[in-house]
């Protein structure tokens, strides 16, 4: 391998470095919640709007992404993205109650184009790899998400909570740096002759189904990283086991997101491996019910089923969209809709929460949501017949 080859290599590399950016601001919250509660006044339901308040960011902004990519490039207008992230994440820490609020969604707003965006890159730069760089990408956004939420409570006793969410905006300034070369000199072009869907994403099955898949994983996710240490406080664990959990629940998601692949080696079928991914949810969720002393393998349990998902769920948007332009239409779509749906599972665990008095209702409800979950993923899973797939690789 020459010189050029590697440099060549190593910018192309670059995409799993903002992969590791694209969650910490969201998941460093969780941890800290029931001190901010007690710090700004904010019920459980105020409190869960906060945690769902990236995600309405992420349903407002992911549709619109397609527009500065293809003016600007994907490579661009990612950098400009990692520079707003920092900002944002950053203004949590100065501008008082107002700044994290109005933070928390400029950080929200930043992460949605990367959300949409990568996928795009990956499907382009790794087209005969798409499911294993798939895991490795997702990989990454478990890793940096985990150990936001590991270190959010001991970080948070030494520069408060608003220091403890603002520290992230040091490795988003530090990516947008080392991203500069490759946004200076391109990606590599889109293959020649790419052809562009004739009908509307809005107006196709699959990507619906897509759609639903993303959404429902999403939700579960986020439920359980705004409101899982809450909950395990809830029934005496000390805050900073609590937030260990968290992470041990995130960081048991990287290797399920590894190995998940290796369900998806026949063709472009993924039913198996969307149902494999979608069952232990329910399990550690009915596990919390009916066990709660044994939290910590319920988190175990569930965290495998969570990175398995969202290794799915961006598999299926890179196989089923056509091309670059058609997998950035396909990616806004499902991210725009799915993060809708999960926005709203946050607050809706915290309203029943305060209401109830208990979270009982709060994971019956994520049960039930992994339960419709493996149903969808049985169809999205299925090779559709249709124009949104066509052409792509097998996966390896």
């Amino acid at each position: 391998m020459n010189t050029r080859t590697a440099r060549t290599g190593l910018l192309v590399a670059l995409v799993f470095l903002v992969a590791l950016n694209l969650r910490p601001a969201l998941t460093a919250v969780g941890p800290l919640l029931p001190r901010i509660g007690e710090e700004t006044g904010l019920s459980e339901g105020a409190q869960g709007f906060l945690g769902a308040l990236p995600l309405l960011a992420f349903a407002a902004i992911s549709p619109l992404v397609q527009h500065p990519a293809r003016r600007f490039g994907l490579e661009r207008t990612l950098l400009v993205a990692l520079v707003v992230l920092a900002i944002g994440t950053a203004a949590r820490a100065v501008a008082g109650d107002i700044g994290l609020w109005v933070g928390t969604a400029v950080a929200g707003c930043a992460i949605a184009v990367g959300n949409v965006l990568v996928p795009t890159i990956v499907k382009r730069d790794y087209r005969d790899h798409v499911s294993l760089a798939t895991g490795v990408y997702s990989a990454c956004i478990t890793v940096g998400a985990s150990v936001a939420s590991a270190v959010a409570v001991p970080l948070s006793h030494g520069v408060g909570w608003r220091g403890a969410l603002a520290f992230w905006a040091v490795p988003a300034l530090v990516a947008a740096v080392i991203w500069l070369p490759r946004a200076w000199l391109g990606g590599p072009a889109a293959p020649a002759g790419e052809a562009r869907a004739t009908v509307s994403v809005w107006r196709q099955p699959t990507a619906w189904l897509v759609t639903a898949f993303m959404g429902l994983q999403s939700t579960t996710f986020y439920v359980m990283v705004t409101w899982l240490p809450t909950i395990e406080m809830s029934e005496g664990v000390p805050a900073e086991r609590a937030g260990l959990h968290l992470f041990v629940y995130q960081l048991v998601g990287v290797g399920a997101g590894l190995a998940i692949p290796r369900l998806m080696r026949h063709g472009d079928d993924l039913v198996v491996a969307a149902v494999t991914a979608s069952v232990p949810m329910v399990a550690g969720v009915a596990g919390l019910l009916l066990m709660p002393r044994w939290s910590i393998v319920w988190a175990v349990i569930a965290g495998l089923g969570t990175g398995a998902a969202l290794v799915v769920a961006l598999t299926l948007i890179s196989l089923r969209g056509r091309g670059q332009h058609g997998t950035t239409q396909l990616s806004g779509m499902a991210q725009s809709l799915g993060y809708l749906l999960a926005a709203a599972g946050p607050v809706l665990a915290g309203f029943l929460a305060e209401h109830t008095g208990t979270w009982t209702a709060s994971l019956v409800l994520v049960g039930v949501l992994g339960l419709v979950q493996v149903g969808v993923g049985v169809a999205a899973g299925r090779v559709p017949r249709g124009a949104l797939h066509q052409g792509t690789t097998s996966p390896r």
